[in-house]
């Protein structure tokens, strides 16, 4: 497989540029590569282009094959037509000197259109800002011509009222020394029935005070009254509680002395002698007592006899 000129992707998220790599086309975008041969930064207006034109020119004539990309590149950078000139020289159709004119007058050519793109830009960013800098002195001399207007009409307006207070106050001035002197007699007799309220105010204050502790000492006597009055209470509840509890525990003990003398005085309840046989271990049986045992089984055993037989004559009957 041919080797191949292509773009390997470098930079950031939405900020990328390029580097122009000669590589295997068989390996990855991002991958391996055999040389590196120049820089593309899309980023920038006009884009940025730098290229090792010997290198790629090289490669191009051993028989890489560009991709679109790059070959619009190598063909922006004069790559492409210094091959088709340097076919033109091994076929005879001019000399290598002619085909190296017309290579520097092409690249001359080029280099002024971008250098006349580059300057357009520029001017069209230097009047934008020089329009943009226009609007701002123009809104700055408005707003300076609003506040001088303003302040002329402020300045009228005060210079009016300074006169016409003026005029009043020539108008005014026997009223007014009139209603200072009317002031300056109230103020003289506030001040000499001043001290008197002040000591009217002090004996209120005293006496109130004086009203207050007494309250005070009556609440505190009341307290002690009653806080003396509960205790005694609760000592007389404790009393009463003491001694229902004694009379409860007596009670109590007479009821359990009185259930002790009747187990003492209560017969002894006889025991079957079959039931006395079982539960004595380790006793002797004398004949006597085992002759009584024997008579009492057979009576037994001869009473659930007969009750058997009366039982089977009355259910005959019953069928009959």
């Amino acid at each position: 497989m041919p080797a191949k000129i292509r773009l390997t992707r470098q930079g950031r998220k939405k900020r990328p540029f390029y580097h122009i790599v000669v590589a295997d086309s068989r390996a990855p975008r991002d991958g391996k590569f055999i040389e590196r041969i120049g820089l593309y930064n899309p980023n920038t207006d006009p884009a940025t282009i730098e290229l090792d034109f010997d290198r790629a020119l090289d490669w191009v004539l051993k028989g890489a094959q560009p991709t679109d990309t790059c070959r619009a590149i190598l063909s922006l950078k004069g790559v492409m037509l210094k091959k088709h000139l340097l076919g033109g020289v091994k076929k005879g159709a001019f000399s290598e000197e002619e085909a190296e004119n017309r290579f520097q007058s092409w690249i001359k050519e080029k280099e002024n259109k971008i250098q006349a793109k580059k300057e357009k830009i520029d001017k069209a960013i230097e009047d934008k800002t020089r329009e943009r800098l226009e609007a701002e002195t123009k809104i700055k001399e408005a707003k300076a011509a609003e506040l001088a207007k303003k302040n002329a009409k402020e300045a009228e307006t005060e210079a009016d009222t300074a006169e016409e207070g003026t005029e009043e106050a020539g108008a005014d001035t026997p009223v007014e020394t009139a209603k200072t002197e009317a002031e300056l007699t109230e103020q003289k007799a506030e001040e000499t029935t001043a001290p008197k309220d002040e000591a009217k105010k002090e004996e209120k204050a005293e006496n109130k005070k004086a009203a207050e502790e007494v309250k005070a000492e009556e609440k505190a006597e009341e307290k002690e009254v009653t806080e003396g009055e509960e205790k005694a209470e609760k000592k007389e509840e404790a009393g009463e509680d003491s001694e229902e509890k004694a009379e409860e525990k007596s009670g109590e003990k007479a009821k359990e002395e009185t259930a002790v003398e009747q187990k003492k005085e209560e017969p002894k309840e006889k025991k079957d002698p079959k039931e006395k046989k079982a539960g004595e271990k380790g006793t002797e049986i004398k004949p006597e007592e085992k002759e009584e045992i024997n008579n009492a089984s057979d009576q037994k055993t001869a009473e659930a006899s007969e009750d058997k037989k009366d039982s089977k004559e009355d259910d005959k009957k019953e069928d009959a």
